[in-house]
């Protein structure tokens, strides 16, 4: 019986009706009593110990069993143990046994998941708003069914395509090449393997890679539509380096796409949801800074993101992505 009880870590401690200590089976080293007929307090600690009092002593005038937890610290280490008590009579008397296991790695499993649960919950809330602001922009600034369908499938997608790089990142976030090339994909022509992406392969904080990656996807669908890749042209760049917001370390990303003539007008020239996302929405979100310049020829985009929504991970860094 010793060898089950160890090997399933169970303790086992039987009291007489005056909760003296009578037999113990199996305790853990930490658990160790001075002398024959102890107390829960010797075990347990006083706090617990008057508690575990007062909890047996209604066990032995019900008859119901319980089940109560205790965490002790030991050896500077919080440890949760799970304590079954019930009523058990040896001879003519009845006493207390106790079935003592140690559950911390359980309740500790518990905690992460429910912080996790947590955490998934304000994510998805997060998501959900930006979803819905996506749907009532898109609406606003389309006059069709068929186009509202069109620009805001494109834009879940550009969501799903970002959540796709977090959710493998076990929500830490996502390098800015990836996401550029995940956004790049439908759009960019098949005969043309290298994405047009250099300089520091930032980590992007989960926020910031959602919304870096609707600002890439308004500027790829407009170069797709009206600008440089919709007339045959890669003629796109996006270049990353660091530099400073105020005092506060920053990285400046950076889109310059040469159109193959002149343009007098494209999707971004209007004031649509498009311009509303480079323009307000993302550097809103990320706190930072943008700026869109449009020119017949020329157009230029720049995102200021703070330190606080990137991690630059030192190590070999391709000049660009193939």
């Amino acid at each position: 019986m010793s060898r089950a009880l160890a090997s399933a870590g169970i303790a086992l401690i039987y009291q007489d009706p005056d909760l003296a200590i009578v037999y113990t089976e199996n305790l853990p080293p930490h658990f160790s009593l001075q002398s024959d007929g102890g107390s829960d307090a010797d075990l347990f600690g006083t706090a617990h110990g008057q508690r575990l009092e007062q909890i047996k002593r209604l066990v032995l005038e019900s008859g119901t069993s319980t089940t109560t937890e205790a965490d002790i610290a030991i050896e500077g280490e919080m440890r949760t143990y799970e304590i079954k008590i019930e009523r058990a009579n040896v001879g003519n008397q009845a006493g207390i046994l106790s079935i003592v296991t140690e559950i911390t790695e359980a309740r500790h499993r518990e905690k992460v998941l429910k912080s996790l649960l947590r955490e998934l919950s304000h994510r998805s809330k997060n998501l959900l708003a930006i979803i819905q602001g996506i749907a009532t922009q898109t609406a606003r600034n389309t006059i069709s069914l068929d186009g509202f369908l069109v620009k805001f499938r494109g834009r879940l997608q550009s969501l799903s395509n970002s959540q796709d790089l977090i959710t493998d990142s076990s929500w830490r976030g996502a390098f800015l090449f990836e996401l550029a090339q995940k956004q790049f994909a439908p759009y960019w022509p098949e005969a043309v393997r290298q994405i047009p992406v250099s300089g520091l392969n930032v980590h992007l904080t989960p926020n910031a890679a959602v919304h870096v990656g609707l600002a890439l996807h308004e500027l790829i669908v407009n170069s797709a539509t009206s600008g440089a890749i919709a007339n045959g042209s890669t003629s796109v760049t996006i270049d990353c380096r660091e530099t400073t917001i105020g005092d506060r370390k920053a990285i400046l990303m950076s889109w310059i796409e040469m159109l193959p003539h002149e343009t007098a007008t494209h999707d971004l020239s209007e004031n649509t949801f498009g311009r509303t996302v480079l323009e307000r929405v993302v550097p809103s979100s990320v706190n930072g800074r943008a700026g869109l310049r449009l020119t017949p020829t020329r157009i230029e985009y720049d995102l200021l993101i703070p330190d606080a929504e990137f991690e630059i991970l030192r190590r070999a860094q391709p000049a660009s992505i193939r």
